[in-house]
């Protein structure tokens, strides 16, 4: 076996020279050559300083004016010892050209290359090493030793086989020694053969060696099978062979076998866990919730006396972190005799884990040292509760005060910039990354990447997508652009790049990319493809996951399928609040506003407790009941605080304004705004102004335009329902003037389109499109049903039209809306009798509505349109909104 392991062809590269120090002594005397002595702090009252200064004089004084001391390897072995344990390096040099007068012994030879390597005078050790004319093997280990953990690991290989072409056979402390080399240098097979050696040579028996070949597989392989092997053929143990076994199945996840193997240890009785031991379990009991077990480790640590120490204390403030103790953590923390850098920051961690950043912001504060992974630790608490503000400026400080950035302290700051979704922090973050040289980090791209995803970035996301290197794993960032496409309004663009992804093999499917593409399906209303998505989560065991079954269930109702979201819901196992949430949201979408409130009263019944969506939705359920339960509405609106612990939000004013509006309360509505505690949101007056459309309140709507005007709204959906409330009341001259305020402020309606899913494919248009391969037959067919709508009494309402054009010109901006289109379209292509169904980004104008219900008296056709208010149901002439919406 050792005819494996072949020495290197060049020798190793040493001094020449045999000795460090000239032999012919100084003239002087040797404490003002070879020694110096430290002077202690004036501050400082500790005795060591006094203590090195006082014994190096002493030394000093022994080789000036007793050199027969010289002459004795007894004293200045001792005075090795010395300069090692107060760390002079003067000393040793001094004792070093003392020892040059004696006869060459390998025993102080070795000593002093044990001095300097220890001192960390790597040259000065290597020189000695060349003076000695023996070198044994305790030097050679001694060497290996040094260099190995000096993270100079070639030069202890390089030593290794020098030594084995010398002939010297190595013991324990060599084996254990090179080891620990070929670890630091990730010299797996070398490694093979040094076990190969040791079990030639017999040295499998030596504890300390076979603990350094379990360290050895386990830092190459983790291949617990092999590690297992030597622990058995073991024939002696210590404690660090059993911390070695029990840290590698902790490790891997293997808790169970742990504690199990913790039993046993316990149980031979010769073997007292110490607080490695102590540490790897707690660990265990960290990585598998078992907090019982962890309080049981706790006491076992207090019984053998270490519960005052520094590493169990850490683990034990994370572990009742874990387990949701924020009272123990602190009582853990104010107990603890010592305290180190790594236990403040995990109190900044603990602290942030329950939210409770005041209280984590006061620990970073009172830390009496700090470092970039405490400031790491507050930045990333700031982001995982949403202060993404506050971590932005936290870096700012580290940045300012040349603290050391990590690729995990650009991933927290450009998390924060993703939370702050500022379109310009975003872009000046990207810049530093690329500038100081961190844009080759995966994490810090994968991060950059997602960040341009949540600020709306998608045009840089995609090239930062297009160079992603082919090495690295593609999984991840497809996952996040496939989110963002759906996050911002690009569900076709989002089926189109999960259809790629899956034909290149790119992109694999778990819980968060099915959630988002069955997002995308029910955005686009693309049942079929949501169908598919639904039975691979079948077959792959994905349904088991409350997220993608809440998803699958709010897919269906998007595509008004409200059957198979019932079906759906009724078999989850499981249910959380976002399920009814859903369920409820679904049946809203199909404005049926009692089914809507009877899964209210059920999810009451179960005991569910109801979030703050929940609440809203509800009260948006009483704008669709076929029966005017405003009474019931305002009873749930008034005891929010009282019966459910929430308080009302905007969101929730909107939305029983809209109910009292919907039942044509208007002046109670408006009575509502005014008394609200807060400033009412430009959202609260719109519904309220929405209803005075509908009602032709314009005493109310002019009161309440004035409202929402002065706020000076940014979005021009304002603006254009200001404009419609005057056209509707035939107040011509006050629309027109909104409109004009609009043009000037540069706002611009956002472009309606509306879509088609027709044999897979969709089908997309926008007003006046001419894009579409069937253009010229669609446009032709729209004429022929406008002309058969005005035969059986449809008139083109103008007032819908935006653009100051003659009258003629508005019947022909109407007469190719988006909507039109696509109905036309879905006309043609489908067969008679088949209900049409049309998504639309936006809410359907007035016009719109009208032509959509003559069509289906004409055409004998029912036609669905999901627009941003809901579900419209055209049948014979009517619409399922009845005009409200």
């Amino acid at each position: 076996m050792s005819t494996i392991i072949h020495p290197q062809n060049h020798p190793l590269p040493l001094p020449h020279h045999r000795h460090l120090f000239p032999t012919k002594p100084p003239p002087y005397p040797p404490c003002s050559s070879y020694l110096s002595f430290p002077k202690p702090k004036p501050k400082s009252h500790h005795h060591r300083p006094l203590l090195l200064a006082s014994t190096t004089a002493v030394s000093c004084h022994t080789l000036y004016y007793k050199p027969h001391i010289c002459n004795d390897v007894n004293s200045l072995l001792t005075l090795f010892n010395l300069s090692v344990q107060y760390s002079d390096a003067e000393l040793a040099k001094a004792v070093h050209a003392c020892s040059l007068k004696l006869q060459e012994d390998t025993h102080l030879g070795n000593s002093l290359v044990l001095a300097y390597l220890k001192l960390g005078l790597f040259n000065h050790s290597l020189n000695v090493f060349a003076s000695l004319s023996c070198p044994n093997v305790v030097t050679y280990s001694s060497l290996i030793s040094g260099f190995a953990k000096s993270n100079q690991g070639s030069k202890a290989i390089e030593l290794f086989m020098k030594m084995r072409t010398e002939g010297i056979e190595p013991n324990e402390f060599t084996f254990v020694a090179i080891l620990s080399a070929c670890i630091r240098v990730l010299e797996s097979e070398l490694g093979f053969q040094i076990h190969g050696l040791v079990v030639k040579m017999g040295f499998l028996d030596s504890t300390f060696v076979a603990n350094a070949l379990m360290g050895f597989y386990w830092k190459f392989t983790g291949n617990l099978r092999l590690i297992f092997n030597v622990f058995d053929e073991m024939p002696q143990r210590d404690v660090a062979s059993w911390n070695t076994v029990i840290s590698c199945l902790v490790k891997e996840g293997m808790y169970e076998k742990a504690f199990e193997l913790f039993r046993v240890m316990q149980g031979i009785g010769c073997f007292r866990a110490d607080f490695f031991t102590i540490s790897s379990i707690l660990s265990a009991c960290e990585g598998s919730n078992a907090f019982m077990k962890g309080k049981e480790v706790h006491a076992h640590a207090i019984r053998t006396g270490l519960e005052g120490n520094l590493s169990v204390n850490n683990v034990l403030i994370g572990l009742y972190t874990q387990c949701g103790r924020v009272r123990d953590v602190a009582v853990l923390f104010e107990s603890m005799p010592i305290r180190d850098v790594i236990t403040w920051t995990q109190m900044i961690t603990a602290y942030m884990e329950f939210g409770l950043v005041d209280l984590a912001m006061k620990v970073f504060n009172e830390m009496p040292e700090k470092n970039c992974i405490s400031y790491n630790a507050l930045m990333a608490g700031f982001c995982k509760n949403g202060e993404g503000l506050k971590a932005v400026k936290l870096f700012i400080e580290m940045v300012s005060e040349g603290l050391e950035l990590t690729d995990f302290s650009l991933s927290s700051v450009i998390n924060a910039c993703a939370l702050v979704m500022d379109v310009k922090a975003s872009e000046q973050i990207q810049g530093f990354c690329l500038k100081f040289g961190f844009g080759s980090n995966v994490c810090v791209e994968a991060a950059l990447l997602d960040m341009c995803i949540r600020c709306g970035r998608m045009a840089d996301a995609e090239k930062m997508f297009r160079i992603w290197p082919v090495e690295h794993d593609n999984s991840v960032v497809c996952t996040s652009m496939l989110c963002g496409y759906a996050r911002n309004g690009q569900p076709d663009e989002a089926v189109l790049f999960f259809l790629r992804c899956r034909l290149e093999g790119t992109m694999d499917l778990d819980e968060v990319t099915l959630t988002s593409i069955l997002g995308a399906c029910g955005t686009l209303g693309f049942e079929k493809m949501g169908e598919q998505i639904h039975c691979y989560a079948l077959k792959t065991g994905f349904v088991t996951d409350l997220g993608v079954l809440n998803s699958i269930i709010s897919m269906y109702a998007k595509c008004g399928n409200m059957n198979d979201a019932i079906k759906v819901f009724d078999i989850m196992p499981i249910r959380d609040v976002i399920s009814w949430n859903a369920l409820i949201a679904g049946h809203i979408l199909h404005r049926q506003g009692d089914e809507a409130l009877a899964v209210w009263s059920a999810m009451e019944e179960a005991g569910i407790q109801p979030d703050t969506i929940t609440l809203f939705l509800v009260l948006s359920a009483y704008r669709h009941t076929n029966l005017d339960l405003v009474d019931d509405c305002r009873k749930l609106f008034l005891s929010m605080r009282t019966d459910y612990d929430i308080e009302p939000t905007s969101e929730h004013h909107a939305s029983f304004v809209s109910v009292l509006g919907q039942w044509g309360l208007l002046e109670e509505a408006e009575e509502t705004i005014e008394n609200m505690t807060v400033e009412p949101k430009a959202s609260v007056w719109r519904a309220l102004l929405n209803s005075c459309r509908i009602h032709l309140n314009t005493t109310i709507g002019k009161r309440v335009a004035k409202h929402i005007l002065a706020m000076k709204p940014q979005d021009p959906s304002t603006y254009i329902l200001v404009s419609n409330l005057y056209s509707a009341s035939g107040r011509w001259h006050c629309s027109e003037t909104v409109r004009e305020d609009m043009r000037e402020k540069g706002f611009r309606k956002n472009p309606a389109r509306s879509w088609i899913i027709h044999q897979n494919n969709i089908h997309p248009f926008y007003t006046r499109d001419k894009s579409h391969p069937l253009t010229k037959d669609i446009y032709r067919g729209l004429e022929i049903l406008v002309m058969e709508c005005q035969k059986a009494g449809y008139v083109p309402d103008t007032s819908f039209v935006l653009h100051e054009v003659e009258e003629h010109q508005k019947k022909e901006f109407l007469l190719y809306h988006s909507a039109k289109l696509a109905a036309t379209y879905g006309i043609l292509m489908t067969k008679h009798r088949e209900p049409i169904r049309i998504v639309k980004n936006i809410h359907m104008c007035g016009d719109c509505h009208t032509f959509m219900k003559y069509v289906s008296i004409i055409t004998k056709r029912e036609i669905l349109v999901r627009d941003a208010s809901g579900f419209h149901c055209f049948r014979n002439g009517q619409c399922c909104c009845k005009d409200y919406w």
